[in-house]
């Protein structure tokens, strides 16, 4: 995979662009609510190092071309909202998963649905994936209804996938084929 640490893609409302230090504190901010959380293989964050260390490690993946986290920076104001990646890439298989937080102050208002569309016209166009995948808690509706809006079929339970902080959770996997977002279009 090419490197990552150049792309940027602009929307009507957001700036995308790989993550900097000055986003530490957002990230912070974001990451350590317990509802944006709740569906997360992690609990909440409590210390900056942990998302100044996220920042450094993105920076030298996103160099390798391992994976693809863009900051989501809301245009009228600069104020950044959360973030969304595609990770896990497979170049043989031409395949990626998706992932996505958002601030929660502006949850509901489009920015999230803004962005993955894309961030997905970016892997189905520039990255040539032939298909992309989420991995989500079965309770999370909220995520599964953005994925669905996207066209993302869910195929799949994968029963007991996750423990985190002692808590076994399920997994459905979605999936959205390059043809199927070529029709969507």
């Amino acid at each position: 995979m090419p490197s990552f640490e150049q792309v940027t893609i602009d929307t009507p409302r957001l700036h995308l662009r790989p993550l900097c230090l000055d986003d530490a504190d957002a990230i912070l901010r974001i990451r350590s609510n317990p509802d944006v959380m709740r569906y997360m293989p992690s609990a909440p964050w409590t210390e900056l190092v942990q998302a100044t260390a996220m920042v450094e490690r993105d920076k030298a993946a996103m160099l390798k071309g391992d994976f693809a986290r863009l900051g989501l920076i809301r245009k009228t104001d600069n104020l950044f909202l959360g973030s969304c990646i595609l990770f896990h890439l497979d170049a043989g298989c031409r395949r990626a998963e998706i992932g996505y937080e958002m601030d929660v102050a502006v949850w509901g208002q489009g920015y999230m649905h803004e962005a993955l569309v894309a961030l997905l016209n970016y892997g189905f166009d520039e990255m040539n994936l032939n298909r992309v995948e989420a991995d989500i808690v079965p309770h999370n509706l909220g995520s599964a209804k953005t994925l669905e809006r996207l066209g993302f079929i869910r195929e799949g339970l994968l029963r007991e996938r996750w423990i985190v902080e002692g808590n076994v959770s399920d997994s459905t996997i979605y999936g959205l084929l390059r043809s199927d977002w070529v029709k969507r279009a």
